[in-house]
């Protein structure tokens, strides 16, 4: 396993449960112009942070099928959107910019699924996820912050989730 960079956190997640909260804890500092990817190598390895992390602060929520969305729109208790885009049928870049990303961000966050299929339209100031399978009930989350923002962000959750700087 390859040591981990000043700028990355790692946590492995004992069960969904715990995937799921880390999702909320994170949602909860999506701000607007705050862009959060991820990646994962296998669908149920990112499942129950799908279901956490756009939903943190929402009323409610449910994933429709991916046939049919590609941008879903969360509307916060504080007032606040936050857009989860499912890349996972983009054909590339070129499809990306098309749905014009920086407009969304203009009112809310984003969040995108499946970014490896569009990396190279991402600015380079981001949170990158990368989720791993362990087993039916572990994942292994490392987060990755590129920027001072992204930096910030990530130790909120360092804090919120292991109560240190």
């Amino acid at each position: 396993m390859p040591v981990l960079q000043p700028q990355s956190l790692e946590f492995i997640s004992r069960s969904a449960e715990q995937t799921r909260r880390a999702g909320m804890r994170l949602g909860r500092y999506y701000r607007p112009e705050i862009w959060s990817a991820w990646s994962a190598t296998w669908e149920r390895a990112r499942r129950p942070w799908c279901r956490a992390s756009p939903a943190a602060g929402a009323r409610s929520m449910r994933l429709p099928a991916r046939l049919f969305v590609l941008v879903n729109v969360y509307r916060r208790l504080d007032g606040k959107r936050l857009f989860h885009l499912d890349a996972y049928r983009l054909s590339g870049a070129a499809e990306a910019e098309d749905l014009d990303l920086d407009a969304l961000l203009e009112t809310g966050s984003l969040v995108i699924e499946w970014a490896d299929h569009i990396e190279e339209t991402l600015p380079k100031e981001r949170l990158w996820i990368t989720f791993s399978w362990i087993n039916d009930e572990q994942r292994d989350m490392v987060f990755t912050a590129n920027g001072s923002r992204y930096q910030i962000l990530l130790g909120q959750l360092r804090r919120q989730v292991f109560g240190v700087s």
